[in-house]
């Protein structure tokens, strides 16, 4: 019972916060995407079955399901250890009541089994089954299970992603080991060195198809929340957190190097160690290094070889992964320092030009990173380049005008995955013209002509914006004097 009072308490004050209804055309942007993916993933469940089927697999539709299970697992703790926020729970009003310790900490372990989102995965794993039970590939026992098992997953992931965070933390280093722990795993998976499909078979189609099959998964997840019990055994107490904390400091991130620059350089390492410091810069940065990986979605698929379009929208993805995260915020994060920023001896086109070249700089990294891809022929590299240029030449120009018109106060203590604190509709109608806009050019430039005309026209586009940068800074320096004011304003009215 009072474990649904908890509960109750932080929807009330999820409702009752002023940014629930500041926010509330975001909410539903975000409310119809995810209606969108329900049905996309309903409609998948229903016709699984039989796509599997024609594609004339050396596999049962029933087995292909259990093979994947185990990638489930493994990639559903890796999402949630880079991406999943902690559950947290202001103490103190708590403290003085006559609430048991254990209440709290369960409640904190057992607070995300509760939300709707997470079992996301079962929307397309009941209609499968429901088919495959009606067309007697197996029994309903076996479709309980199947159900039954997925749920469980679920749990599962989420205790261990949990345990790992908290015990790890979500440090670059932690990030860069999952990546290559998952690169390894699709390795040894692509180069048969390792059948870890058919091993998902086995262990899955174990525990499905035997009767003791669901005890096991159970201990399982009790196991893991059992870990997490004595985790918070050991680091419950304040005195002991805040040990922990202080001795996991790590020295911050040296920029000095970039006061030889002036105090451009200076503003760009002092951006670069606010993007380090904090929960939500950090996780779009490790979004960023997710997007990397886009490519992979489209290169190595023949169907998309002739879409010149769709592929040069990818690579504009994933050379301008970081600057599209970050260049939405690229003033919004100084606004809980905003009237302290502009009472410094700081010229405005300087303040500009610090943030419009660390947004080609990141452009420029991206780009770096994103080199393997070369390997997929010389067009790729073709569209990497054009996508480059169009990224540091009307991109970051695009992201720099539009930054002062969104006036919306960031809260850079909470992580990014599932927050959506400071954002509005200007962002999505802002993002959707740099990715489909070049898209629809390079489309229609290909069916008319050939598509290395509309992609050398983007990249010349970017090269021309990169050579008139000053002028451009000029513009923008222009358009954020008219708006210093109101950014300010808002800034401090929401911190109040």
């Amino acid at each position: 019972m009072i474990f649904l009072y908890l509960l109750k308490h932080q929807i009330i004050k999820a409702v009752r916060a002023p940014g629930f209804y500041k926010n509330v055309i975001a909410n539903i942007f975000v409310g119809l995407a995810v209606l969108y993916f329900f049905v996309m993933f309903l409609l998948l469940g229903f016709f699984l079955r039989d796509i599997l089927l024609e594609a004339d697999l050396p596999y049962e539709p029933t087995d292909i399901l259990l093979g994947s299970y185990l990638y489930v697992v493994v990639v559903g703790i890796a999402t949630r250890f880079m991406m999943q926020s902690l559950n947290t729970i202001n103490l103190p009003p708590y403290q003085i009541l006559p609430i048991k310790r254990n209440t709290l900490v369960n409640y904190l372990l057992l607070k995300p089994l509760f939300n709707p989102v997470n079992y996301f995965l079962l929307v397309p794993i009941v209609p499968f089954t429901i088919r495959s039970l009606t067309a007697g590939d197996i029994t309903a026992l076996q479709g309980l299970s199947l159900i039954i098992i997925a749920i469980m997953i679920v749990w599962f992931n989420i205790f261990v992603a949990v345990l790992l965070k908290r015990r790890y933390g979500s440090s670059l280093w932690g990030i860069l080991t999952v990546i290559c722990l998952i690169a390894i795993v699709g390795a040894l998976e692509i180069y048969g060195v390792v059948s870890f499909f058919d091993f998902s078979i086995t262990v899955f189609g174990f525990l499905v198809y035997n009767p003791l099959g669901i005890l096991v998964m159970a201990l399982c997840v009790l196991c893991a929340y059992g870990l997490n019990r004595r985790f918070f055994a050991k680091y419950y107490y304040a005195e002991r957190f805040d040990r922990k904390s202080n001795s996991s400091k790590t020295k911050a991130a040296d920029f000095s190097f970039m006061e030889r620059f002036g105090q451009i350089g200076e503003l760009i390492g002092l951006n670069l160690k606010l993007i380090l410091r904090h929960k939500r810069t950090k996780s779009l940065l490790t979004v960023g290094c997710l997007f990397l990986a886009y490519g992979l979605l489209f290169y190595p698929n023949k169907h998309y070889a002739d879409s010149y379009g769709l592929l040069f929208f990818a690579a504009v993805f994933v050379v301008g992964s970081f600057t599209m995260l970050l260049g939405q915020w690229v003033i919004l994060w100084n606004g809980s320092h905003f009237d302290y920023l502009m009472t410094k001896p700081i010229d405005t086109r300087t303040y500009i030009c610090a943030n419009y070249y660390m947004l080609i700089g990141f452009s420029i990294i991206s780009f770096v990173l994103s080199t393997p891809y070369f390997l997929f022929g010389t067009n790729i590299i073709i569209l990497h380049l054009s996508a480059l240029l169009y990224n540091m030449g009307v991109n970051t120009a695009f992201f720099m005008l539009v930054a002062p018109f969104i006036a919306k106060r960031l809260d850079l203590s909470k992580g990014s995955a599932m927050n959506y604190q400071g954002t509005t509709y200007k962002n999505f109608l802002f993002v959707m013209p740099i990715l489909f806009v070049p898209w629809g050019f390079v489309a229609l430039c290909s069916s008319l002509f050939t598509w290395k005309i509309g992609v050398g026209i983007l990249g010349a586009l970017g090269l021309i914006g990169l050579l008139l940068h000053r002028q451009v800074i000029r513009f923008i320096e222009r358009v954020f004097v008219q708006r210093k004011y109101i950014l300010c304003d808002s800034f401090r009215q929401q911190a109040s």
